[in-house]
């Protein structure tokens, strides 16, 4: 008797290949993607891309605009690693009420942050879209109010109007303490993207696309983005992974905080002697969390998994590395940063668990799986991970 062959087993759905089907999904997508890119008629719109986006995003999203008879002004740059917007540029960029940009400093450039409080300017950032094929992905059509409901029920979590501990543990050996002020807490937890606003429609607001890359339970705007606050952040962090490796770490490195910067990796293998270069005199400046359940759970490239519950400690670096220019020598972000995966976290606040062993619990409240369910069965929407 022959033997069957791998692909003679058939036990689980097939994907879909009906057009029909197919079809319905795309319009899915488009749905969220054109309530996230919320343009108006009135707007001014500048785009800040890059040699290597989808030349069919840009064309996409300026129909878009165009459709609502806005003309958008297209700069692109060489790459997206900008730690700042040009001073030549900035003028233009002034000029504009709504901002789509791929490059890395519109987070974190004090320009584009006041572009956005004092100006009111609406920023979509697309780390996560930067080929038009991925509007045929099921992240890109799992709809954005479910998305905006698990990051108000996850905000929710955070203990109110008293200080605490926000700490991450895992089976590898990490124990890390933030320690969080409540005005730590109101400063975090006041953006759009924690309260759940995914359309970039709200003054001053700052949205990803794909949804959504983020929010943070940590960065730098609960200091209000005071480079002179040092952070009570101590402990130790053995990542499960890393951007810019092909693969999980056998023998993960331990990576050492205190006072705010790291002091120490710890290891022998040929990774922690890799992160020990890179990553001592560091800063964590974001702690990310994903939140979209459709997201493949182990895609870390370029910024981390936005799968529900995996997380991505954001770390600038003392100085560019070397090891980064050589391995991602076009990466989206520049060689001044780097994020260390865990998929498996347990992360408190105060006595309240945020996530349990990667398990994000705002998919099990009443609010999150009632509305779930309008759309589909809720432990299919809210439990079943792509890989």
């Amino acid at each position: 008797m022959v033997e069957p062959t791998d692909n003679t087993f058939i036990g689980l759905p097939q994907p879909d290949t009906l057009e029909t089907v197919l079809t319905c999904q795309y319009f899915e997508a488009m749905d969220n993607f054109v309530r996230t890119f919320a343009i108006r008629p009135d707007d001014t719109m500048v785009f800040l891309a890059d040699r290597k986006l989808d030349p069919r995003v840009i064309h996409a999203i300026c129909g878009h605009a165009r459709s609502r008879g806005v003309k958008p002004t297209v700069i692109v740059a060489d790459n997206s690693q900008a730690t700042e917007v040009p001073v030549e540029l900035r003028p233009l960029v002034e000029t504009a009420t709504f901002v789509v940009s791929s490059w890395f400093c519109s987070i974190i450039d004090p320009f584009c942050i006041r572009m956005r409080n004092e100006k009111g300017q609406r920023w979509v950032k697309i780390t996560y879209f930067r080929d038009l094929d991925l509007l045929q992905t099921p992240q890109a059509r799992f709809p954005i109010d479910i998305v905006g409901e698990i990051i108000r029920q996850t905000a929710e979590l955070f203990p109110k109007d008293q200080d605490f501990d926000l700490k991450f543990s895992d089976q590898r050996g990490t124990d890390l303490t933030i320690k969080y002020t409540a005005e730590m807490r109101e400063n975090l937890l006041n953006s759009n993207r924690w309260r759940g606003q995914m359309s970039a429609d709200e003054a001053g607001c700052y949205v990803h696309y794909l949804p959504c890359h983020g929010p943070n339970v940590y960065d730098r705007t609960s200091v209000k983005n005071d480079d002179s606050v040092q952070v009570d952040t101590n402990g130790v962090v053995v990542p499960y992974w890393a951007v810019g490796f092909e693969k999980p770490f056998e023998n993960p490195p331990q990576v050492i905080f205190k006072n705010d910067r790291i002091v120490e990796v710890e290891g022998d293998s040929e990774e922690a002697v890799i992160l020990r270069d890179m990553l001592v005199g560091g800063q964590l400046i974001e702690l990310g969390c994903g939140f979209n359940p459709k997201a493949p759970r182990h895609t870390i490239y370029p910024a981390g998994s936005n799968s529900v519950g995996a997380l991505h400690f954001g770390i600038d670096l003392a100085a560019p590395n070397d090891y980064i220019r050589r391995m991602m020598p076009e990466w989206e972000e520049p060689p001044i940063h780097m994020d260390l995966i865990s998929f498996d976290s347990t992360v408190t606040a105060g006595n309240t668990t945020l996530i349990d062993k990667g398990f994000l619990n705002a998919l099990k409240t009443p609010s999150v799986v009632e509305m779930a369910s309008k759309y589909g069965d809720p432990v299919d929407l809210l439990q079943n991970w792509p890989d």
